[in-house]
């Protein structure tokens, strides 16, 4: 998932933006209001891991103003802010789940990846694409029940993908679902990864809709 990270103390942005880019992620870390806000406003993150005391404008109004503008992706508040009270306005303000600091790093990707699983849709924990399988939390691909090694890359494009089941992604989208700001991308690096996803998972795993962009398929 392309994630956003709003923390604005140094040593616990660097261990969560550490902890979730070791769990497959590909995270966006700002340090201030101002700036998630910008960052919201032009790039298609999956999710927000938001603090609520930042500088410049506060997690809560930030929040309130995405909600009001009609942003529907989904925010995870992670804060020190412990009490029942700031929880439910939190909650209330459009937050998808509340977590308290000091936080663990594999809960925190836990519940982003029930998150994503909520928005598309899905119950289950893994992803059955025909004889493709994936199981999100383990970051493992199997074909016909033999595992299949992907590079990172390789699978973030799956996963985007799999994700979406219904919906055709532009190469630009799929770009932002791999890549962070500071990340070097060729201009052919989503189509080389395709070719790498069909080669490993089969020709149909990945729909080409011409003029359109990508979808997923059933691997057969």
């Amino acid at each position: 998932m392309r994630l956003l990270l709003v923390e604005d103390d140094d040593l616990i942005g660097s261990g969560l933006a550490a902890g979730l880019r070791h769990a497959g992620h590909t995270v966006d870390w700002v340090r201030d209001g101002a700036a998630a806000d910008a960052a919201v406003a032009t790039t298609a993150f999956d999710a927000v891991v938001l603090d609520l005391g930042l500088p410049k404008r506060s997690g809560l109004d930030l929040l309130r103003g995405w909600r009001l503008r009609g942003r529907a992706l989904p925010v995870l508040i992670v804060t020190a802010r412990d009490r029942i009270a700031d929880r439910i306005a939190g909650l209330d303000a459009g937050a998808d789940d509340y977590l308290v600091k000091p936080v663990d790093v594999d809960e925190l990707a836990a519940r982003l990846r029930a998150l994503a699983r909520r928005r598309a849709g899905q119950s289950a924990p893994r992803i059955e694409l025909g004889e493709v399988a994936i199981d999100p939390a383990a970051k493992t691909v199997t074909r016909g029940g033999a595992p299949v090694a992907l590079t990172g890359r390789e699978y973030a494009l799956l996963l985007a993908l799999a994700q979406r089941p219904t919906q055709t992604l532009t190469a630009e989208q799929l770009r932002e679902a791999m890549y962070g700001y500071d990340d070097d991308v060729g201009s052919n690096t989503v189509e080389v990864h395709i070719h790498g996803l069909r080669r490993k998972l089969g020709r149909g795993i990945v729909q080409t809709q011409r003029g359109f962009g990508y979808r997923i398929g059933g691997g057969e």
